[in-house]
Order: C-alpha cells, then structure tokens, then sequence
C-alpha cells in the first residue's frame, strides 16, 4: 500500500470539524452574515454569496436566495434577477481574484441531480484553469484542492466590492 502524505490537511480537518453545523448551513451562514467564520462574501436583500466548504475546485462559490425555497419556482421575480446577478458579479469578482480561465456554472435540483442540500436552492460557481484535472480522480479517486478554503475566502474577498445583486 503506497501512502499519500498531506500533513498541511490537519489545517483542513479541523476546519470542517468546528463548521458541522445541523439543519441549513446556507440559512446558518446567512444570519452569521459576511465574514470568514461564515465564508459569506456578499449578503444581501435577495441572497448570499459563500464559499463552499467542501470545494470541487479552489474558488467554488454558492450563491442562494436568503429564502429558504427548494425551487427556482418557488422565487419572487425580484429574487431571481438578484440571484442572476450574484452570480454574474462573482464570476467577476473571482476572475479578478484567481483568474481562471472559465468556468462551470449551474444548480443541482433534487438528489439523484446531485444536489448535497435539496431543501435550499444554490447556484453553483467553480472556476475551472487548464490542467486542474489530472490523474489523481482517474487513477485515486481523489481530487487535490491546491489551497484552504479560507485562503481562497480572503483572496476573493479582496474584490467583494464587484459582488452586487441589483
């Protein structure tokens, strides 16, 4: 059995330990407000903008509605232009962080779609560059996230200004 060493994980491991929350973590992090325990970049009269604790790339953002709704359906007109919005200000906002070359774009809806969390409807927002896929998913099964998450949180949050729902 080879063994993979990441010593720097514990950093990590800890991290997600002490965010375990019960019941919505969107919700949760929406009344803690804009700040690194709460990895909220934006909060606003229609939704929020946070980090996503377990990342499927460095910079994954999630952008919700502050209503807790399980469907786009279930939105206000007002609501879904300002999710529209989030989402389009924090591509930019990321863009200018991280410079990615693109992105990946979407929402999960229901869980055999993939969705973590059903109950609260988010956007997802992954930034994607050349080569941040390699062999590691193929032949490990695993995928290597290059920095912290609060790392990432505070090189975004330098352009948080960009990040605007209306």
């Amino acid at each position: 059995m080879e063994i993979l060493r990441a010593p720097w994980r514990m950093k990590y491991i800890e991290y997600v330990a002490l965010k375990r929350e019960k019941g919505c973590f969107i919700c949760s992090a929406a009344e803690k407000g804009v700040g690194e325990e709460s990895l909220v970049l934006f909060k606003g009269e229609y939704g929020i903008v946070q980090m996503n604790l377990y990342p499927y790339n460095t910079g994954h953002l999630l952008v919700s509605p502050l209503r807790h709704v399980s469907s786009l359906g279930a939105l206000k007109d007002e609501e879904l232009l300002g999710l529209i919005k989030l989402v389009s200000t924090s591509i930019e906002a990321v863009k200018r962080a991280l410079n990615p070359e693109g992105f990946n774009v979407g929402l999960n809806l229901g869980r055999v779609a993939g969705a973590g969390l059903e109950d609260h409807v988010h956007f997802h927002v992954v930034p994607r560059w050349s080569g941040d896929t390699n062999f590691m998913p193929i032949i490990a099964n695993t995928k290597v996230i290059p920095e912290a998450v609060i790392e990432t949180y505070r090189r975004i949050a330098k352009y948080r200004d960009l990040i605007k729902e209306k």
